[in-house]
């Protein structure tokens, strides 16, 4: 039979976990940011690496935030760096051939995961969820 001090240790252990999982939400968010600012910023690129070690945090911290709110943002961050990676991928030939389109191309992707960083950090700050 539980007792009121056994309740309380659960809810203490399930909030120790949320403030858990949202420091490496925002780990990871700040890596992600990082990259995507550079993305945009002329001469500032500063490698896949960063965005690697993010992503393998979303990978792996993913299945400790299921069935939570922020298991959303973890799928969010996931799918971003993926499409991102598919859009780069299929224009870098376009980059290769034709500089200037292929530039602005580059610059579009980018621009479109900034936004989704910013949108998914904004809207963890106020502890919501992501849409699908």
């Amino acid at each position: 039979m539980r007792n009121e001090t056994d309740v309380i240790d659960v809810q203490a252990k399930g909030d120790e976990q949320a403030e858990s999982l949202k420091t490496v939400g925002w780990v990871s968010y700040l890596l992600h940011l990082i990259v995507a600012v550079a993305a945009v910023v002329p001469g500032a690129q500063v490698g896949v690496g960063i965005l690697l070690v993010a992503l393998v945090i979303d990978l792996v911290k993913k299945g400790d935030a299921a069935g939570t709110w922020q298991a959303s943002h973890f799928s969010w961050r996931i799918r971003s760096v993926i499409w991102a990676g598919v859009l780069y991928l299929v224009t870098a030939p376009l980059f290769l051939l034709l500089l200037v389109p292929g530039m602005i191309a580059w610059a579009v992707i980018s621009i479109w995961f900034l936004y989704r960083i910013v949108k998914g950090m904004v809207r963890m700050n106020a502890s919501q969820a992501m849409p699908d």
